[in-house]
């Protein structure tokens, strides 16, 4: 499995998951791919140690090659501090 990571903050409305519903504040994104090519996000608050799957953020991809730009731009869509 590969991954890539990142932390940001959420704006308003956080980040929904399908563990706990709403997260918010100061979060660490997750991107990984399995080899299968299956992608699955997860946020977790910044130094926990739980991880939970963003509603939503699960897919195939066609290539390995695409963690990197898929990683980015989730990563720029979740972080919104001010909105």
């Amino acid at each position: 499995m590969n991954a890539k990571t990142g932390d940001f903050t959420a704006g308003p409305g956080g980040v929904w998951t399908e563990e706990v519903g709403v997260v918010t504040g100061a979060l660490t994104l997750r991107t990984e791919l399995a080899d299968d090519l299956k992608l699955t996000l997860r946020v977790q608050y910044q130094q926990a140690d739980e991880w939970y799957v963003v509603k939503g953020g699960r897919t195939t991809v066609h290539d390995a090659a695409d963690l990197e730009p898929v990683h980015a731009l989730v990563l720029g869509i979740l972080d919104r501090p001010n909105g």
